[in-house]
């Protein structure tokens, strides 16, 4: 039986009902369909710009790394919308990836929805420019005014130190430097 380890994400926490259960839907039908077992699930809520700044999709890399199992996502695109993160994705894994929203994983399919997935966010990044560009020549504020007081500053500085705490890089290096220290090496 495949074992297969599945990652979800959603960019906004507006998104976590409906984008999320959609997903997690699509993932179990098409383990039960392919008589795969569902080991492992991780759960994201950030944009998919970058697969390097989302610490639970390199869990689950690291997980799948280590297991055997395939990655699965419901649609390509929340795996990552840059055709060569997705393909550097599916070389680490040794091609144990699986999209339910493709007929075949291979390459040409997985380049031709990748490529998709790639204009899709350079589309919504045209669209949230314009929009900005309207708002403003309206007269309208950008942003949210109480981020420009000193509590909104404090509050963003304090969420900052909090995601430098929770990135899994910056957790292992800082195992990496204890274990240096114990061994009476210095940064250097």
């Amino acid at each position: 039986m495949k074992k297969v380890v599945a990652y979800y994400r959603i960019s906004t926490k507006k998104q976590k009902g409906l984008g999320l259960d959609a997903q997690r839907a699509i993932v179990e039908f098409y383990a039960s369909r392919e008589g795969a077992e569902l080991v492992k699930e991780f759960t994201e809520v950030l944009s998919g710009k970058e697969v390097v700044t989302r610490p639970k999709l390199l869990d689950a890399i690291s997980f799948c790394k280590e297991s055997g199992a395939f990655l699965i996502v419901a649609k390509v695109d929340r795996l990552a919308r840059n055709v060569e993160e997705t393909f550097r994705v599916k070389r680490e894994l040794e091609d144990r990836l699986i999209c339910c929203d493709l007929p075949s994983t291979d390459s040409l399919t997985l380049s031709v929805f990748a490529g998709l997935a790639q204009r899709e966010r350079e589309l919504i990044s045209i669209r949230t420019k314009a929009a900005l560009a309207e708002k403003k020549k309206k007269g309208q504020p950008l942003g949210k005014l109480e981020n420009l007081t000193e509590e909104g500053r404090k509050k963003g500085t304090a969420q900052m130190k909090r995601n430098g705490v929770e990135n899994s890089n910056n957790r292992q290096a800082a195992q990496v430097i204890v274990a240096l220290r114990k061994q009476g090496m210095s940064l250097q």
